[in-house]
């Protein structure tokens, strides 16, 4: 009975096609935007923790202010200070490395090109912590350091803006009001979710108090970088760094932190979260345009059952039972509903394939979410096309003959 059900649903389909198509027509945009919105969504997602991963899976940063990511708020909350670095290092175990961080955004020029640049002023340690390595030239020594030597190491997005196809080790740019000469080049990391990685230049720490932003005060480290030790557990790290901050920022046990330490792998949670909920609402979104599909499939339905009234009748008269009818009909709003899909899901790939290169993530073929958009256009051609269907079983076989 399904078989015969099925080819005849096809014939119907076949002999009416541009109706058909239109008919699922919502059914295959439902599908192939839902698809189409996880499965890049997901690369987005991949994405973010491969950009993170490039950071270290050791890496510990602090920050003044509550939060991390777009609720975060550091307004009126004092920086760090350059013994807060030195008190971390001495007396926190399971720290490698600490380097302190200034940020500053600054005019760059170099002969006629121009533009405002994130500047970090930090230590030679900076580099090793973040993974940082070098295209050409090299890194500002201890000794820059020391003496705040006019020196800065680029960033590839400042390199192309600024020189394009120049080399740029050993030119001067003007950064602020000071002269800086161009020691190093860094590899390009590429986007992360927290902006262009290689839209930088960093500079020794002293640099930045004497020749770029001033040293009004002893609260000048906006950040602070750390590397921990291989195996150590960062949780315990973090509850330690936190800790001794408390003490040294004189925070009272019935006060919140003004301060945050997180790791990389709360950074990648953080981000993840985020491109997940705005997948979700995205997909919810295009989901509506199952459920109108949906609806089309009913009111087409609705009109072939009126169109062929007496062909129903005829089939009644002869034997056909109200069940053998209603199979027929809802056979033929699923066989509908799983073209659609089908088209969906295959229009979603070629979409993914062309737009995931375009957006820099990486493709891959979810199984899953395309068998449950799948199903999920199977259960909207049952739901939708039920009442049709039932609507033809329950015709009198005497009057669906009589029907002009």
């Amino acid at each position: 009975m399904l078989t015969n059900a099925f080819l005849i649903a096809l014939r119907e389909i076949k002999r009416n096609l541009t109706r058909a198509f239109l008919t699922v027509l919502g059914i295959i945009i439902g599908v192939a935007a839902v698809v189409t919105m996880v499965t890049l969504g997901e690369g987005t997602t991949a994405a973010v923790k491969n950009q993170i991963s490039d950071l270290g899976s050791n890496l510990v940063m602090v920050r003044p202010g509550s939060g991390f990511g777009p609720r975060a708020s550091s307004a009126g909350v004092p920086n760090f200070t350059e013994s807060d670095v030195t008190a971390i290092a001495e007396q926190i175990s399971g720290v490698a490395a600490i380097a302190p961080v200034r940020t500053a955004s600054l005019s760059t020029i170099y002969l006629q090109e121009a533009r405002n640049t994130s500047i970090i002023g930090t230590t030679v340690d900076y580099f090793s912590i973040n993974k940082w390595s070098l295209a050409s030239g090299r890194f500002f020594t201890e000794a820059d350091a020391r003496t705040g030597e006019a020196v800065a190491v680029i960033g590839n997005t400042v390199k192309t803006e600024l020189f394009g196809s120049e080399d740029p080790i050993g030119k001067k740019i003007r950064v602020g009001q000071a002269s800086l000469q161009v020691i190093g080049l860094l590899k390009a990391k590429g986007q992360a979710g927290m902006g262009d990685q290689d839209d930088t230049i960093v500079v020794p720490l002293t640099t930045m108090q004497r020749r770029l932003g001033g040293r009004t005060s002893s609260r000048d480290v906006s950040q602070m970088s750390i590397s921990a030790e291989d195996d150590y557990n960062s949780d315990l790290l973090i509850s330690e760094i936190s800790s001794l901050l408390r003490q040294r920022r004189n925070i009272q046990s019935n006060q919140d932190d003004n301060f945050t330490v997180f790791d990389t792998r709360q950074i990648a949670e953080t981000l993840s979260s985020s491109t997940e909920l705005m997948t979700m609402l995205l997909s919810a979104v295009a989901g509506v345009s199952l459920l109108v599909g949906g609806i089309g499939i009913m009111n087409i339905m609705l009109v072939s059952v009126t169109e062929r009234t007496r062909e129903i009748g005829i089939r009644l008269a002869i034997g056909a039972t109200a069940k053998e009818v209603l199979w027929q009909f809802l056979v033929e709003a699923l066989t509908l509903s799983c073209v659609g899909g089908m088209i969906g899901i295959g229009l979603a790939l070629v979409f993914c394939q062309v737009l995931a290169p375009l957006i820099q993530i990486p493709f891959s073929f979810n199984l899953e979410i395309n068998l449950i958009a799948f199903a999920f256009s199977a259960i909207v051609g049952i739901v939708f096309g039920f009442a049709p269907a039932r609507r033809a079983s329950k015709l009198d076989p005497i009057d669906a003959l009589r029907h002009e």
